[in-house]
């Protein structure tokens, strides 16, 4: 068994997280990809995100079919501040996985932090990281000690984010081919992001 935890506010979840879960799904060949939405991300400001209940019931709109996507509710469950770390711990006791069965999806953008995080050695030991690339990465910036730890996904480059998503729709421009029919009209008929 082979599962990739790819976690997030999803805020709203959008093409480009599906796009990027399903080709590295079939890139690495995992069984399956774990969408894990944040309860509290530390690494974002307080007050950016819709409710869970809004951005979780937007995540089992977007992956419903997909027999390689399943979602996880532990970090709500758990509730407070969602750390990685504890995640990957919790994941891995649940599903009987082994260090080298799990994976920790991040994007490139996100690994330039990664030594600031909660016990980032501890996530490394914990499961194998692999991260998917974003126009601009210079790894010369990320400490070697991560470098020789992870793995860069062989994937294309989308670049597409939520942000711009909540900003566009705010404006009043279309998100459509943003995010699929069923999240557009679950953000319209929530009056999301006005």
């Amino acid at each position: 068994m082979k599962k990739c935890i790819f976690g997030g506010t999803f805020d709203p979840p959008h093409i480009g997280h599906l796009l990027i879960a399903q080709t590295i799904c079939e890139a690495e060949e995992f069984d399956k990809i774990i969408f894990v939405p944040a309860l509290k991300n530390p690494h974002k400001s307080v007050g950016i995100t819709s409710p869970i209940d809004k951005r979780l019931k937007m995540l089992e709109i977007a992956v419903e079919g997909n027999p390689h996507f399943e979602i996880s509710d532990i970090e709500i469950k758990r509730g407070g501040i969602s750390y990685s770390l504890d995640t990957i711990r919790h994941i891995k006791k649940e599903q009987n996985l082994k260090c080298e069965e799990l994976y920790f999806l991040i994007g490139s953008d996100i690994l330039n932090d990664f030594h600031k995080w909660h016990e980032p050695l501890k996530i490394l030991e914990e499961c194998q990281v692999i991260v998917a690339l974003r126009p601009g990465f210079q790894p010369s910036s990320i400490p070697n000690w991560i470098l020789s730890e992870i793995q860069f996904a062989n994937i294309p480059r989308f670049e597409l984010s939520a942000t711009q998503i909540r900003k566009r729709w705010r404006e009043n421009k279309t998100i459509r081919y943003m995010v699929t029919q069923p999240v557009w009209e679950f953000i319209n008929e929530n009056s999301l992001y006005s």
